[in-house]
């Protein structure tokens, strides 16, 4: 915002009284956002983005493609919090096919959460049909927690339930979990 500057014959006094003017306009200016926000507060973002889509396919027993609306290639998901068996571990391909059957193809599958891993692929909490996909899959006994990156300590409660009933890969005492199957592969 600009000012005029007019003086008159008398300029030393005017300069002061425009000096006062436009110093006391600017503090005002300042704290007008500050009065403003604190009388009609802003709605804030919701802290958990969702992405809607629909399931292409299933690969394995943490792991699904999905077409998101605006998207012409399908996008890869790796389910948050849990690791299920590899396809060529006991019970990976059990694994998958459970999954399938929560998830089918053509399914809306809501992820919560979205953010990304160290291979590009999307990861996040899974919804299948208001299905939380992460907690069925520990809580039937084809996943694990994955102690590395659980947040959701609930999940624990839900495997310790799946292996006390010997559910899932929980039917073999000596289950061996995915991340030391990779490690011996190596």
């Amino acid at each position: 915002m600009y000012y005029a500057l007019i003086l008159p014959l008398d300029g030393d006094s005017y300069l002061k009284g425009t000096f006062m003017l436009n110093w006391t306009l600017s503090r005002f200016l300042f704290l007008l956002p500050i009065a403003t926000a604190l009388v009609f507060p802003v709605q804030a973002e919701p802290t958990t983005p969702e992405l809607v889509c629909k399931v292409t396919s299933v690969h394995d027993g943490d792991s699904m493609r999905v077409r998101c609306p605006g998207d012409r290639n399908t996008t890869r998901v790796r389910m948050a919090q849990i690791d299920a068996p590899e396809l060529d571990q006991a019970h990976g391909i059990k694994s998958r096919d459970y999954l399938r059957s929560i998830c089918p193809v053509g399914t809306t599958a809501r992820i919560q959460q979205p953010a990304k891993d160290q291979y590009d692929r999307l990861l996040g909490k899974v919804y299948c049909d208001d299905t939380d996909v992460n907690q069925a899959m520990v809580k039937s006994g084809y996943a694990w927690v994955y102690n590395q990156y659980v947040i959701d300590k609930s999940l624990y409660a839900l495997q310790a339930q799946a292996r006390d009933q010997r559910l899932g890969l929980w039917a073999n005492r000596q289950a061996l979990a995915p991340w030391k199957f990779r490690q011996r592969a190596k």
